[in-house]
């Protein structure tokens, strides 16, 4: 499996097809993994914070949910790479999952947004096993309230735990968890959980693909995310020249995973 360095995060060489396929793979060979869906925001949270960007090296998929970080896949010499959007990629894992009979756990948002959403995805795919859901409270959680969530996690006999915090969260919550857990995979999906319940409006395809989704969610949500599009895009755009001009350099410092042992720095 390819990757290249975007500003010091390894950042999986993957289309929707190949991310899907590592995915499958890895549960059938009884792996424990984790998966970050990763979009320019996230990347620029990674700077000043490394446990974050640990986090991310060490993730099996880093997956490009941003043009941006398509672009640099590709600059790089990932022809094949494109967008895998976490909305996207919930819906092909289900997909692809549901002859195989993998069992699903939704975790995360509300209550009422899990119901929402687990009656709309078995309308999608009448085949899929989603064996659990839970909302967790919105608050840090105790040591006794992991170990319970833990233990009822685990006794869903989930392979998927599709995870559905805010970012950074969920990334958190995966890194702190994996050893904890029985499932083989935990992928963070974020807004996922409340596109597909009905919640949310999706940005138009063409618009998703310009790399001007960004501009769409402004317009969407303005006063909640006037602040972090302010700071992310120049942020981002100037340090990707500063790394491409080779006038900073940033490495990749934590020990790269057997899942991202080849390719390019």
């Amino acid at each position: 499996m390819g990757w290249t360095n975007v500003l010091g995060v390894r950042v999986s060489a993957v289309n929707l097809k190949s991310a899907t396929g590592f995915i499958q793979k890895a549960i059938e060979d009884g792996r424990k993994e984790y998966v970050c869906v990763r979009d320019a925001h996230g990347i620029v949270r990674c700077q000043d914070d490394p446990e974050l960007r640990s986090i991310h090296n060490r993730a099996f998929l880093v997956t490009p949910d941003g043009m941006p970080l398509v672009w640099a896949l590709r600059h790089a010499g990932h022809a094949e790479s494109d967008r895998v959007y976490g909305p996207d990629l919930m819906l092909s894992v289900f997909d692809a999952g549901s002859a195989k009979g993998l069992r699903h756990f939704l975790y995360g948002a509300t209550a009422e947004t899990l119901e929402q959403l687990q009656a709309r995805l078995l309308v999608k795919f009448p085949q899929a096993r989603i064996v659990g859901s839970y909302a967790p409270p919105f608050r840090k959680l105790s040591m006794r309230e992991e170990t319970d969530i833990a233990d009822r996690l685990n006794q869903s006999g989930a392979d998927i735990i599709w995870v559905g915090l805010s970012s950074p969260k969920q990334e958190l919550w995966m890194a702190r968890m994996r050893d904890r857990l029985e499932a083989s995979m935990l992928i963070g999906v974020g807004a996922a959980f409340d596109f597909h319940a009905g919640l949310k409006r999706q940005a138009p395809r063409f618009i998703q693909r310009s790399g001007f989704e960004w501009a769409f969610r402004l317009l969407c949500e303005p006063r909640r995310l006037w602040r972090r599009y302010a700071l992310v895009v120049p942020t981002f755009i100037s340090l990707s020249a500063f790394q491409r001009l080779g006038l900073r350099k940033f490495p990749i410092e934590d020990a790269i995973s057997e899942s991202g042992a080849s390719g390019q720095i």
